[in-house]
């Protein structure tokens, strides 16, 4: 499950409405807007917002929303 708090990081740096709906199995290329300008401005927002930090190698492994979410839980163990 994807959190209120990421989809809205999202949906804000691709100027989406909050009507269209982001799912766990989406990659960039199925989500309007999603460049790789707009991926860099979501990484920073995402870091930003949650108060952490990624490494490129992080951030490479992450192939969809799902896996985004995932990589922003790991920085908080349970």
């Amino acid at each position: 499950m994807i959190s209120e708090k990421l989809l809205a990081v999202i949906k804000k740096e691709l100027n989406l409405n909050n009507d269209f709906e982001l799912k766990p199995e989406m990659t960039a290329s199925q989500v309007p807007g999603w460049d790789s300008l707009n991926h860099i401005n979501i990484i920073v927002s995402i870091e930003k917002e949650y108060g952490i930090k990624f490494k490129g190698l992080e951030i490479l492994k992450a192939k969809n929303i799902g896996d985004l979410q995932a990589l922003v839980n790991s920085k908080f163990p349970a």
